[in-house]
């Protein structure tokens, strides 16, 4: 199979086929005419890189879980490590778009989106302190 063939296959763009390539996850065979020639196991390979970097996990997180894949020795407990780690991190990013949503939600509210020049959400990104700017005022 072409390049073609195998990123209709496997739903990559050929130019992330080329870089899986080069980065050592997948290693098709080359013609005499240098052309990459894919087999069943190399679409295989790239279906299953492709779920995994659906699912978020890193070059490396895939290239750990492909070897851990093809090793028919391998202890589940180490794919399950992989998987934890990748979703505390994910439980992380969570927890931060959270705060950022709270954030910005107390600052969208706080904004009276008026024709004044006040405004909390360029105040807040600013770094300013709008009370101690309030307390100046006063003075």
């Amino acid at each position: 199979m072409n390049i073609g063939d195998v990123a209709r296959q496997s739903g990559l763009p050929a130019k992330t086929i080329r870089y899986y390539e080069d980065i050592s996850l997948v290693k098709p065979k080359r013609e005499t005419n240098g052309y990459r020639v894919f087999n069943d196991a190399d679409v295989h390979k790239l279906t299953f890189l492709a779920r995994a970097r659906a699912l978020g996990f890193t070059i490396e997180d895939c290239r750990t879980l492909l070897a851990l894949y093809e090793d028919k020795s391998r202890a589940s407990a180490e794919v399950k490590k992989v998987t934890g780690k990748h979703l505390n991190e994910i439980e992380a990013k969570i927890a931060d778009l959270q705060a950022m949503h709270a954030t910005l939600t107390r600052l969208s509210e706080e904004c009276a989106g008026d024709h004044r020049p006040d405004c909390p959400i360029l105040e807040e990104l600013s770094g300013k302190d709008r009370r101690s700017n309030t307390h100046d005022a006063k003075q």
